[in-house]
């Protein structure tokens, strides 16, 4: 096959979606029905090929991303099944990042959830096209059109719905393929492998005529050839109408959407279809740009393999204490044994092993070109966001945003023999889960860890016993402050002493202000070039960068803060370097103390569905907790209460709204914003 046609033949997709939406479970049916697998392996038995992680089987979730590749009517694919818990968001954020599209899956009770709703916009920010597949058709309760209203109302999308439910809960035997206008049945005797297609039953067939003619004008809206067939009152013929539904697609102004039932084994073949139809190959996004690491000209790289490479490492995994890096390839070729450039580095790596990956298998590999994700042996150096390509043609790819970690616990060694291993580990971590932070406390000779929420910390310290016999005692779960100022002030500070038998001055004014909540701190000069000597702004506004690492209050980083350098006094002979790093350290200090600096605690949002008979008891707890209750609504049998609450009162609440609701309750919570502390 010919380069450009097997390029044309790739889909790079990610599952995608809120927690227990039936992600994992899906994947699995893809990979059964592609013939990847030969058994289905089942998410509740802790069998799931894609949950390999001994956390991930025994909590029955999925925490770390997992790539593997399929063929599927002579496409292949590359799936990674994202994370649905709010702690791993960033796992679904840098798979989004190298992606060409998406399916965002729903379960059909609980509807549009808080995490499919990041999600989708983290999608949204990247550009990815996507499709819907509302499952768990089979469960009671399912509302199928209600949640695409949902998909509407929530998301803001305009949904194309493609396929709709033959029956529900109990009675849910198949679905109607708008497209072709047939009833598709799934055996069960053969675990869904066979299917009948039959004529639509004369019961359905109003509602099916009822539903084509919405797809149809669902279309038109966003397509022009249609809109004039649909105006003229002209039959829309099903390969013009796959045609139209592709392009919206691709241009992101519609969503397929699919239903079926993943763990019933129903309508999963259907939805392989779609991604083939439906969903881009590399050749039809946009070329990926980047930036000249010198000259910060921008660049295109083409979608080619005989283009220069440019590629990006989006995942970094230790496996058997080796590192793996994995790659989405752009553009050009990547080989064993190549030397490659790091710009961001600006240092030389070396390619080992390439391998395509099943979950935690790996298939060895001599080469891959543009549009494959594989994993790479021999990167020493490169994290996650660099960019790889060849020294004579450097490229800076945009690199993969991280999220602040808000929760922090303190480890130590069970033994002082353990001490090196366990720091050794942590690094190992730290290289893997841009999220997770680590640093030495100089005041109490504690390591504290940091990450996203407890379970993210409890998976972490469990690896670290588990993965690399690092054994630790566990602190209780602490906030990640933050530290800000409340008022203006311009401050002067004169730096002026005898260091070494040499007299050192220097004065510097700056003004220190407040910003808005969430805008993120701002450092910059208004100084006329002649102020200084070339370089000292620079290394001035550098220490002032750095300063607002460490606030006044608890020696937290501070945030929201302008910093701006007003004034400097130069004399000639006795102004050093040394002297403006230090007049600019402790004004700082000073202009952030008359500043009335605060302390900042994180406010999480939260989720809470229970049955209409605890609604009073969890109202009143979450109140109890300072939490702020902003909206109540039914969803089917329950009521979703949406609040803002102090991440500080939050710990342990999962235990104490099963016990309040007799286990029938459930929360999702996230991070939301930074609030002065009470």
């Amino acid at each position: 096959m010919a380069r450009e046609q097997r390029i044309e033949r790739i889909r790079n997709i990610g599952i995608v979606a809120h927690i227990d939406a039936g992600k994992t479970t899906l994947t699995e049916r893809i990979l059964f029905y592609t013939k990847k697998t030969h058994k289905i392996g089942e998410v509740h038995d802790g069998q799931a090929t894609m949950d390999w992680m001994p956390e991930e089987q025994e909590r029955g979730i999925t925490i770390t991303s997992a790539v593997t590749t399929c063929m599927w009517k002579g496409t292949e694919i590359h799936i990674i099944d994202t994370p649905g818990h709010v702690d791993f968001t960033m796992e679904v954020g840098r798979s989004l990042r190298v992606l060409d599209g998406a399916v965002g899956v729903f379960c059909a009770v609980g509807g549009v959830e808080p995490q499919s709703e990041t999600v989708w916009h983290q999608a949204d920010r990247y550009h990815v096209p996507k499709m819907a597949f509302v499952n768990k058709m089979d469960r009671v309760g399912a509302d199928f059109h209600g949640t695409v209203e949902q998909i509407r109302t929530k998301l803001g999308a305009h949904p194309l719905v493609l396929t709709i439910p033959y029956g529900a809960e109990d009675s849910f035997k198949g679905v109607i393929d708008l497209l072709s206008e047939k009833l598709i049945i799934w055996d069960e005797a053969t675990q869904g492998t066979e299917f009948e297609e039959l004529p639509i039953p004369e019961d359905m067939r109003a509602e099916a005529d009822k539903a084509k003619a919405a797809l149809v004008e669902a279309v038109a809206e966003v397509d022009d050839a249609v809109m004039e067939r649909y105006l003229s009152e002209e039959t829309v013929e099903a390969e013009e109408l796959r045609s139209a539904v592709r392009r919206a697609c691709l241009a992101l102004k519609g969503v397929p959407v699919y239903c079926g039932s993943a763990l019933r084994n129903k309508g999963v073949q259907l939805l392989l279809d779609g991604i083939v139809d439906f969903l881009p190959s590399p050749l039809d996004v946009p070329s990926v740009s980047g930036i000249h690491p010198d000259s910060g000209e921008t660049l295109t790289r083409p979608t080619r393999i005989d283009a220069p490479l440019a590629a990006l490492a989006f995942k970094v995994q230790m496996d058997q204490g080796r590192k793996m890096t994995y790659v989405r390839i752009y553009s050009g070729r990547l080989s064993a044994g190549d030397e490659i450039y790091n710009p961001r580095l600006r240092a030389k790596e070396r390619v080992a092993r390439i391998f395509l990956m099943h979950a935690n298998k790996r298939e060895r590999v001599e080469s891959a070109g543009a549009g494959e994700i594989v994993a790479v042996m021999g990167l020493k150096d490169t994290t996650t966001g660099d960019t790889l390509c060849p020294k004579e043609h450097p490229v800076l790819l945009e690199p993969i945003e991280a999220y602040q970690p808000v929760i922090s616990v303190a480890v130590e060694p069970k033994t002082t023999g353990d001490q090196e291993r366990v720091e050794t580990a942590l690094r190992k971590l730290v290289e893997e889960d841009p999220t997770f932070k680590v640093r030495y406390d100089e005041e109490t000779g504690q390591t504290i860890i940091s990450g996203m929420g407890e379970l993210h910390l409890e998976v972490l310290t469990h690896r670290l016993i588990r993965e690399f016999n690092a054994p630790v005692n566990v602190g209780k779960p602490q906030v990640v402050f933050r530290e800000t100022v409340s008022l203006p002030v311009r401050w002067t500070e004169t730096f002026d002493k005898e260091i070494g038998g040499t007299r050192q001055a220097a004065t510097v004014t700056i003004e220190v202000s407040p910003r808005e909540r969430g805008a993120g701190n701002e450092v910059a000069s208004i100084l006329p070039p002649e102020k200084l000597p070339p370089g000292l702004e620079a290394v001035i506004l550098q220490v002032l960068s750095q300063g607002l690492e460490s606030g006044v209050v608890r020696g937290y980083p501070m945030v929201d803060v302008k910093v701006i350098l007003v004034d400097a006094v130069f004399e000639q002979g006795v102004s050093t370097e040394i002297a403006f790093r230090a007049a600019a350290s402790l004004g700082l200090k000073k202009a952030c103390e008359e500043a009335d600096a605060i302390l900042l605690e994180p406010a999480m949002t939260i989720e809470v569905l229970v049955p209409d008979s605890f609604l009073g008891e969890v109202i009143g707890d979450l109140t109890s907790r300072r939490g702020r209750v902003e909206h109540i609504e039914p969803r089917g049998l329950v009521q979703v209460i949406k609040a803002t609450a102090p991440l500080a009162r939050m710990f342990g609440y999962s235990t104490h709204l099963r016990s309040l609701t007799q286990g029938r309750g459930t929360f999702t919570m996230t991070f939301s914003h930074y609030e002065p502390a009470a």
